[in-house]
C-alpha cells in the first residue's frame, strides 16, 4: 500500500485512505478480525481499525472473540459522536435562558431609573472611558445619523488604520444622503493617507477644510448628540446630549469652519508656501505666549522635531540666541490688543 494510504486522518478530520478501504471491506461482511483484514487488504490494518473505532464507525462484534469488529452505519456513528456536543449545547442554552431571566428582572428598575435621570437632566452627559465602547458608540451614531455629521479632527494627518476603519462607515453615511463636514489642521494636507481619504469622501459630497490652530476634537450628530475628547484621557470621550452644550459645540464648529480653507487633494507650491507662512505665524504667536515646543507641536498637529525646526528658523530671523530671548522679542513686537473698555 502506498505510504499516503496508510497515514493518519487529516487535520480537517477526514479519514485516511487506509481507513476508507477498511470501512468498505467491513460493511460487506457481518464481522471480521484483524488478521482477515490484513490478509484481504495486503496491509497492517491495526491503525485503520483504531481510526475507525475512534470515529464510531467500527464496534466490537458480539460474541466470545474479542478481536472481531463490525461496521456501524454513518448516521448512527454521527449520533454517537455528537451526543456529548448536543448535551453541551442544551446545557449552554439552559444557562443562557437562566442568565437572560435574571437580567430581565432588572429591566423595570432600569427603565424607571433612566426615566428619572432624563427628567432631572443628569443623563445628558456621559463619560465613556473604554476605547472599544467609544468606537462602538460612534458606529451606532453614524448608522442612525439622518441629516448632518460635523467632525473636528486636530492633530495633523490621521493614522492609516483609523482611516481604513472610517472610510466604509463614512461612505455609507454619504450614500444615504447625509451631509458631512470635517475640519482638519493644515498639517493634515501633507499626509498621503489623509489626502486619499479626503479625495474619496469629497467625491461623494463631503466637505473638508483645514485650519491652523484652535481645533477641539469632537463629533456632532444631527445637532442633538455630541462627542468630545477628554483631556489627558486617551481613548475616552464625553457624550453630550444636553441641547445647550450641543448648541455651543455646533457654534464653535461653525466659527472654525468660516475661518478654515478647503482641503485640496494636491498641494501646489504656492499653497504650500502660504500654509507654511501661516503655520510660522501661528508658531510665533504661541512662542510669544511662552508655550513649550511639545505643546506647540501638539496644538499644530506636527511632530516636535518639525516644530523645533520651525522655531530655529524663527529664532534666526529675529536674531535671538535663545528660546527665551526669542519669546521676549516676539512678545515685544506683537501688537497690543485694544482695551475692551475703550470705545471702538
Amino acid at each position: 500500500m502506498p505510504p499516503e494510504e496508510s497515514g493518519p486522518a487529516g487535520a480537517d478530520g477526514e479519514l485516511s485512505p487506509a481507513a476508507r478501504r477498511l470501512y468498505a471491506y467491513a460493511v460487506e461482511r457481518h464481522a471480521f478480525g484483524l488478521c482477515e483484514a490484513t490478509g484481504a487488504l495486503g496491509v497492517r490494518a491495526a491503525a485503520a481499525i483504531t481510526e475507525l473505532a475512534a470515529a464510531h464507525l467500527l464496534q466490537r462484534a458480539p460474541g466470545d472473540e474479542p478481536d472481531r469488529w463490525s461496521a456501524v452505519a454513518p448516521r448512527a456513528a454521527a449520533a454517537r459522536a455528537l451526543a456529548p456536543l448536543a448535551l453541551l449545547v442544551r446545557e449552554t442554552h439552559d444557562e443562557m435562558d437562566r442568565l437572560r431571566g435574571r437580567l430581565e428582572t432588572l429591566v423595570p428598575a432600569y427603565e424607571a431609573g433612566t426615566a428619572h435621570r432624563d427628567l432631572s437632566g443628569s443623563g445628558r452627559l456621559e463619560l465613556v472611558t473604554d476605547l472599544g465602547a467609544v468606537r462602538g458608540l460612534i458606529a451606532e451614531l453614524v448608522a442612525t445619523c439622518e441629516r448632518e455629521l460635523l467632525t473636528s479632527q486636530p492633530g495633523g494627518g490621521r493614522p492609516l488604520e483609523t482611516l481604513e476603519e472610517s472610510i466604509g462607515r463614512d461612505e455609507s453615511l454619504l450614500t444615504r444622503g447625509v451631509r458631512m463636514r470635517t475640519i482638519y489642521q493644515h498639517t493634515a494636507r501633507y499626509s498621503r493617507p489623509t489626502a486619499a481619504y479626503v479625495e474619496r469622501v469629497t467625491a461623494l459630497g463631503a466637505q473638508v477644510r483645514t485650519l491652523g490652530d484652535g481645533l477641539m476634537r469632537m463629533l456632532i450628530f444631527d445637532a442633538h448628540t455630541g462627542l468630545m475628547a477628554v483631556p489627558d484621557r486617551n481613548g475616552a470621550a464625553l457624550v453630550v446630549r444636553e441641547p445647550s452644550v450641543v448648541h455651543f459645540m455646533t457654534a464653535a464648529f461653525e466659527r472654525s469652519w468660516v475661518g478654515a480653507e478647503p482641503f485640496p487633494t494636491s498641494v501646489s507650491p504656492e499653497a504650500a508656501r502660504s500654509i507654511s507662512d501661516e503655520l510660522r505665524q501661528t508658531i510665533v504667536r504661541l512662542l510669544s505666549e511662552g508655550l513649550e515646543d511639545k505643546v506647540i507641536a501638539r496644538r499644530l498637529g506636527m511632530s516636535e522635531r518639525t516644530c523645533q525646526r520651525h522655531i530655529a528658523e524663527i529664532m534666526r530671523a529675529v536674531g535671538a540666541k535663545s528660546r527665551f530671548q526669542a519669546g521676549y522679542l516676539l512678545s515685544a513686537a506683537a501688537p497690543t490688543p485694544p482695551d475692551r473698555r475703550d470705545p471702538p
